[in-house]
This record gives structure tokens, C-alpha cells and sequence, in this order.
């Protein structure tokens, strides 16, 4: 029976894509002249072991691929070639080119080899070159240039098939270290009766003239370490003689001496796993989502800890509900309940921490990206990453990815001076891209600084101006006009850069981040720097949520939303236009928003002076919300109405409350639009919004 191979892809994929996480940062650690030892083989050691998984699990264009910039990273190992720049940038596209491979199989497509060959030919052209430096270089006292001949005895256990090893590859890779002769020996095979296709019974000896070690020879062997009994000799003379390459005492004598292209025909791969079916019709595969997630172990223990306290607490309770109801039973029926809502808030918490993974996973693609734009636009760049163990959840880590790649290109692009423009501002000529992250209440920030020339304020105006975004006797301040780069199309660029301009596509990152429930902002000084500062909740699941009651209904307004709660002062309300209050509060004006009205609920308060108003905070722009009275503040778990219904407007989502009901959580946002203060599908006020508010 074969065994079917499949079931390990995953496994296999999710390994590869972190060795190739673990190669593009060594990579980018290495400094021509400069690297170490350690390393290179770091790096060897990833490729190899892609290159081994790759050939076991039958992706042959993966294998043949990875065996070319193997051979470049072993040769440097070696030290037979000098590394150089050009070597570092041509493993980084390999390094892309695998990733864009591995991604394809994945999906269960054919992968588009273009890439690949063209890559290859360059490392061959590499490989083909002599170096210079290194054969060149006089020969030491004592170095040693000759090759020894090392004797392999390589008896793989009957099981090696069934481990997804095939002796073929290995035998391929002892070719590449020198020169080869290989002996077979069949003297276990049985009778075609009972002969296995899944089982291994044929064994080998090798004699291996090479400039290699010892070392070099075991890595060969090193995936099949506990499926096989292998030994490695030194031998005197290139090759062995007859009398060394005769079988053990006690083997029958049945040995053929084979070429390694002859080797086919006798030890064909019995249970090679089929590669995912091609889908010729399908576009080249990104990188899939990771489906899985890592846990400690400390992780796993404090759960089974905290079930282990809740079936304590549920043994109690079951024991005190067949007891007669006395006072005395009462008050530890309320202590046990006490312990069981103790239980399950810690064991949500537990929960939660599962899907908390650390933001190095999305700062750890950030230096290979400043080092390519720096390289392009011929600047000097030095990036810093400050709070790389910050933890947020990996559904909100997944969706920031981008708008924070969106904004550090733009700081690289256009924030940053080249070398002259900083040496001529008395600048270090080299720039600091700093990306930071912090916990901040029950929100993780993340701060993207860059020490280049700020933001253009005069330039902003002017073109919000011409735009007709404010009018020209618009006093704001200069964070207010900085904000005007979120707005939907806004650039002050006068060349469109293949990166990116500033500001160009900035309502997309704000969009992103609303989505999520969090915020940005920027600030800017002249000559000093930028910092965009955005503000996401550490979850997506959980929401920290004001129950406010409207008529006899129950909504949540998220807290991250609120600025305030009050009572209305009557003396301060002013009707505009047809519909529109407007409270006086503290020299602005916030627009009342009726919640009963929008959301067409009967028999609500409606008098001003009996209701409450609470202020929320969305875009840069204030409004009241008024409700009829503010219930109790708790965490609440998000059921989408998408998934379940169909999308609402001016709702995000929904919950469940302790007493069953179902309660609508308030899209602050949606519902400004909604209301009609908002042009639909924009962020911008409507004509006759701003137009009373200025005249206000």
C-alpha cells in the first residue's frame, strides 16, 4: 500500500515560505566583505531544505530551480567565490521567484516557470564565471587544493519509500561534490512474489572523489539520517580497488555496477506523489493567507487550565442545583456563578491570546522593501523597528499589511531627501524610516516616522483651494490642512512616481483602516519629518461597546467612537436648514443625529430636553447621537451581518446579550452618511452641510 503524500503539503508549504522568510533576512543582513559564516550556511541550510522537501513531495520545478542558487551559496560557503551586491540582489529575486512557485502549487496550479528560467540562466552565467579574486589568490603554505576519495555505505531501512525519500536525488547530489562511481547491490531483493513497490531493498556503495569534507557529504544524507544506515570512510586513493568495493562478509554476492542515468531502470520511485492538478484557465497564484496559526506551549497549558477551573465550577453548580433551596445555598449559588463568569472571562482572554501574534510578522517584510526602493531611488536609508513583540490579532495583522506598505513607500519616495538635498539641509546623509508599535489602552498603535522634509502645508492649501475642497478664508490649522491628503484623489505630486506620490491614495489607507475599526492621523513639521499614527483595536472578534437604548431597542455604540456623554442645554441648540439641529459646544458645532429617526424606531423620546447626546468622533468630524437613555458599557462579541443576513447601512455588525436578544452595533461612519451630512460613497460633507455649519 503507498501512501499518499498529499496530506503532508501543507506542512511542507507553510515550512518553506518561513525558510524563505529566513533567507530574505539573513540576505539583507549580509554585507559584501563582511559575512559571516554562520550566516551563509543559515541561508544554505533554508534552500537545501526546500530543495530536499521540494524532491520528496515530487515538485521537480522547485527542486531544479533551488539546485542553481544552491550551488552559488555553497561556492560561497566554500569560500571558492567572493560574495558581491550582485550576488545578494540576484538570491533576493530567487528568493521571490521560489516564493511565487511555492504559491502556485499551493493553489493547486501549473506555476509559471518564466521567471524561473530567466533567473537560472543568470546563475549559470555566475557559475560559469571564473573568480577572478579567488583564482588569483597565492596559494598559503600548507593549503590544501588536492581532492580525497571517501566511501559511502549507504543501506536505506525497507520503509525509506513510505517516508516520501527517493535514494535517486541523493545520488544526484553526491554527483555535484565530484566524481562518482556507484555500485548496487540487490542481494535483499525477494521474489517477485513478494515484492513490495513501497519498500526499498536495494543498497549501495559509493566511492567519492571530491574537494568537499566530510561535512559536505553528510548533509547529502541528512533527511534520511534514522531511515538508513550510512557510513563514511577516508580512502587512500582516487576511487577504491577491487578488493574494497566487494560486498560485506555475508552478503551474496550480486553487485552491478551502474551508471547513475542506468540507476533509473532498476530503483524507479514506486509512490511518487502526483503534483496538484494544473489549471491552465486560472491566473498565477499570490501567496495564500496562512490557514494556520503557531501556539506556545504556555498557550495550550493555560487553557486546558482554565477548562480544567471551569469543570470545577460546573461540578459545584450541579451539586448545590440538587440541594433543597435554602439562604445558605443561595449565597453559594451566587459565588459559584461569581466563579463561573471569573472562569469564562479568563478563558475568553486564553482564547483570544491564541490568535495574538507578534507584528514582527508584518515588520519583517518591511526591510527587503526599503532596501529595493532605496536602491532604485538612489538613496540612503536606515530603517528602524521598535515593538516587534507587540501582539494584535493575526485577522488584523493580515489587513494592515498593506496600507502600511502603501505608507512607507510614500515616506521612501517623497518624504525622505536624497544625500545632497539632506547634506545641503545639514542632514545625515542617510535617512531613518522608523516603524513603532505599542499597546495604548485596548488599542495597538503603530506609528510610521521618517526624518525627511514633512509635508508641504502651503502646497496642501493651495491645492484644496484650487480644488475647491475649502474656500480660501478657511482658517485651519496645519494638522487640520495636513488631513486633507485622506481625502478621495488628493496629490500635491507634480510627476506621478512609479512608487507612489504622497497623498496619492491615501483615502484608500484611511478606507482600510476604518474598516477595521481603527484610525490614522498625521503630523508634520517642515524639515523635520512626518509620523502617521494609526490606531486599531487588538481585535476584530471583541469590541468594547456603550449600550445606549432607543425607543425599546438596545444598540452599541463602540467606545473607541465616543468622546462624550451630556445632557442637552437647550439654550445651545439652533435649527438650521429643514431638518438640522446643531449643539453649541465648546466653540463648534456638532450636528444632532435622531438615531429613532434614521433607523425609523416609534414611540422614542423625542423632546431635546429629556434625551441624552452622545458625541462620537469619525473622520475628523463630530456629531451627536441622540438616544434616550445610556445603559452599561461591556465587551461584546461581533457577529457579522454579511455572513449572516445582508449588509445593513449604518450598522457594522451585530451581538448577542446576556438576556438572548439580538443588538445592532453602530457604524459611525454609515451612519453620518446615511443621515445624509456625507456625499454617499465619500468622506466628503455635502454642499449644504458645509455651507451652514461655516455660516454657523
Amino acid at each position: 500500500m503507498s501512501i499518499d503524500l498529499s496530506q503532508f503539503f501543507e506542512v511542507f508549504f507553510e515550512e518553506s515560505f518561513e525558510g524563505l522568510d529566513t533567507m530574505e533576512a539573513e540576505l539583507l543582513n549580509l554585507v559584501p566583505g563582511e559575512e559571516d559564516l554562520e550566516t551563509i550556511n543559515t541561508i544554505f541550510r533554508a534552500a537545501h531544505s526546500i530543495k530536499g522537501g521540494s524532491g520528496t513531495f515530487g515538485f521537480s520545478s522547485v527542486a531544479d530551480f533551488t539546485h542553481v542558487l544552491e550551488t552559488l551559496l555553497d561556492q560561497i560557503r566554500q569560500g571558492e567565490r567572493e560574495l558581491s551586491t550582485e550576488h545578494v540582489n540576484l538570491l533576493l529575486k530567487a528568493v521571490d521567484c521560489l516564493r511565487a512557485l511555492l504559491a502556485a502549487l499551493q493553489g493547486e496550479q501549473e506555476p509559471d516557470l518564466t521567471e524561473a528560467d530567466l533567473l537560472k540562466v543568470q546563475f549559470e552565467h555566475v557559475l560559469g564565471m571564473k573568480n577572478e579574486t579567488q583564482e588569483n589568490k597565492p596559494q598559503s603554505f600548507g593549503e590544501q587544493t588536492s581532492s580525497n576519495t571517501y566511501q559511502i555505505d549507504f543501506k536505506p531501512h525497507h520503509h525509506l519509500f513510505k517516508t516520501g525519500n527517493e535514494p535517486l536525488y541523493m545520488i544526484s547530489e553526491l554527483e555535484e561534490l565530484g566524481e562518482l562511481e556507484t555500485t548496487v547491490f540487490y542481494d535483499e531483493v525477494p521474489e517477485i512474489t513478494d515484492l513490495s513497490s513501497d519498500e526499498c531493498f536495494l543498497h549501495w556503495r559509493f566511492f567519492l572523489d571530491t574537494s568537499h569534507d566530510e561535512k559536505a557529504i553528510k548533509e547529502v544524507f541528512e533527511w534520511v539520517e534514522d531511515d538508513a544506515d550510512i557510513k563514511i570512510e577516508l580512502c587512500g586513493g582516487l576511487f577504491g580497488n577491487d578488493e574494497q568495493i566487494q560486498p560485506n562478509q555475508g552478503e551474496i554476492s550480486k553487485a552491478v555496477e551502474l551508471e547513475t542515468s542506468d540507476l533509473i531502470k532498476v530503483a524507479e520511485l514506486p509512490s511518487k506523489p502526483k503534483q496538484p492538478a494544473a489549471n491552465k484557465d486560472k491566473k498565477p497564484a499570490s501567496t495564500p493567507e496562512s490557514t494556520s496559526i503557531r501556539v506556545g506551549i504556555d498557550k495550550v497549558d493555560s487553557l486546558i487550565n482554565m477548562v480544567g477551573e471551569l469543570v470545577i465550577t460546573q461540578a459545584m453548580l450541579n451539586q448545590l442545583s440538587e440541594q433543597e433551596i435554602t439562604p445558605a445555598t443561595i449565597t453559594l449559588l451566587q459565588e459559584g456563578l461569581a466563579q463561573l463568569a471569573h472562569n469564562t472571562r479568563d478563558l475568553q482572554e486564553n482564547v483570544m491570546r491564541i490568535r495574538m501574534l507578534p507584528i514582527n510578522f508584518v515588520f519583517s517584510r518591511f526591510p527587503r522593501l526599503v532596501r529595493d526602493i532605496a536602491q532604485k531611488l538612489n538613496k540612503q536609508v536606515e530603517l528602524k523597528l521598535i515593538g516587534e513583540q507587540t501582539e494584535l490579532d493575526k485577522t488584523v495583522m493580515e489587513k494592515i499589511s498593506d496600507p502600511m506598505v502603501h505608507l512607507v513607500r510614500n515616506s521612501l519616495d517623497h518624504g525622505l531627501e536624497t544625500v545632497e538635498q539632506r547634506l545641503a539641509a545639514g542632514k545625515d546623509p542617510v535617512g531613518t524610516v522608523t516603524l513603532n508599535a505599542f499597546h495604548q489602552g485596548g488599542n495597538i498603535v503603530i506609528e510610521i516616522m521618517d526624518d525627511g522634509q514633512g509635508l508641504n502645508t502651503k502646497k496642501i492649501k493651495e491645492k484644496a483651494i484650487t480644488n475647491e475642497l475649502i474656500s480660501a478664508d478657511n482658517h485651519l490649522s496645519d494638522d487640520e490642512i495636513n488631513e486633507l491628503i485622506f481625502m478621495p484623489g488628493f496629490s500635491t505630486v507634480d510627476e506621478v512616481s512609479d512608487l507612489s506620490g504622497r497623498g496619492v491614495g491615501m483615502d484608500v489607507v484611511k478606507r482600510n483602516i476604518q474598516s477595521l475599526n481603527g484610525s490614522v492621523e498625521v503630523t508634520s513639521a517642515p524639515g523635520v519629518g512626518s509620523t502617521f499614527t494609526i490606531r486599531l483595536p487588538l481585535t476584530l472578534a471583541i469590541l468594547d461597546g456603550q449600550l445606549v437604548k432607543v425607543a425599546q431597542h438596545t444598540y452599541i455604540i463602540p467606545l473607541i467612537s465616543i468622546v462624550e456623554s451630556l445632557q442637552i442645554d437647550i439654550a445651545k441648540v439652533s435649527r438650521v436648514g429643514k431638518n438640522l439641529d446643531v449643539l453649541r459646544l465648546r466653540d463648534e458645532y456638532i450636528p444632532i443625529l435622531r438615531l429613532y429617526d434614521i433607523f425609523n424606531h416609534k414611540n422614542a423620546i423625542e423632546s431635546l430636553d429629556k434625551t441624552l447626546l452622545v458625541v462620537v468622533e469619525t473622520d475628523n468630524q463630530k456629531v451627536g447621537l441622540l438616544v434616550d437613555d445610556l445603559l452599561s458599557q461591556q465587551q461584546v462579541v461581533i457577529k457579522s451581518l454579511e455572513a449572516n443576513y445582508h449588509k445593513v447601512d449604518g450598522v457594522s455588525g451585530a451581538t448577542i446579550l446576556g438576556d438572548g436578544r439580538v443588538s445592532l452595533i453602530v457604524d459611525i461612519s454609515g451612519l453620518i452618511k446615511l443621515s445624509g451630512l456625507k456625499k454617499p460613497g465619500s468622506q466628503e460633507l455635502t454642499i449644504e452641510t458645509q455651507a451652514t455649519l461655516e455660516a454657523l
